[in-house]
């Protein structure tokens, strides 16, 4: 999408193309991937890919966003809408889970991170907003902070030396997390399995705490 956005291929003529390359490269995509989306992007018979996003309620109070990538808005949305439905899910009305949640900037680490270590690297790269917690995997790190400082936020942690593995991102953070009972959060993730199989799901964001 950057490569018709920005009219070129070439990343030092295509400013949102460079940018998203070096983001790419944080995140330890392959440069052989890279290059094949770019060849993608400029095949005459590729499809203009429209980012949109879908919110459902699972079991229990559990609420979804499913973030997609598409060429075909009404396969995407028949595909979204066929597979929470069948999964005893329901989708929601544009806006009704989105304000349950916060837009903030990720930045996933496969170490633990001495707080204070962390809050000085921030502060050298003019970082105001940050939140450390532990990540979903033992020994790892997450660090949130304000979108647009999501760059510089790694910036950060590369200058602590730990880059290699780490991974940056935009993330929709429940303000109210919900801990389901077992069978609702196994119910749930039948849902959540069963959408990322699709190919135009991207990811799909929750508020269960379990």
């Amino acid at each position: 999408m950057a490569v018709k956005q920005g009219g070129s291929p070439d990343p030092e003529a295509n400013l949102q193309l460079g940018a998203l390359i070096k983001a790419a490269k944080a995140n330890s995509v392959p440069i052989d991937n890279i290059n094949r989306a770019i060849k993608r992007a400029t095949e005459k018979d590729a499809g203009d890919f429209t980012e949109s996003t879908f919110e459902a309620y699972g079991h229990g109070g559990a609420s979804m966003i499913i973030n997609v990538l598409s060429d075909n808005a009404n396969r995407c949305t028949a595909d979204v809408k066929s597979t929470v439905n069948k999964n005893g899910g329901k989708m929601a009305e544009s806006g009704s889970v989105m304000f349950m949640y916060d837009l903030k900037g990720k930045v996933e680490v496969p170490t633990v991170i001495d707080e204070e270590e962390l809050m000085m690297a921030a502060i050298d790269a003019d970082v105001d907003d940050m939140e450390l917690i532990e990540g979903e995997e033992e020994g790892t790190s997450i660090v949130y902070t304000d979108p647009k400082e999501t760059g510089a936020m790694f910036e950060a942690i590369k200058a602590m030396g730990l880059a290699e593995g780490s991974k940056m991102s935009l993330s929709h953070v429940s303000k109210a997390p919900v801990e389901c009972t077992e069978e609702d959060f196994e119910k749930n993730m039948v849902i959540i399995d069963a959408l990322e199989e699709l190919d135009d799901v991207d990811s799909v964001e929750h508020n269960m705490s379990n």
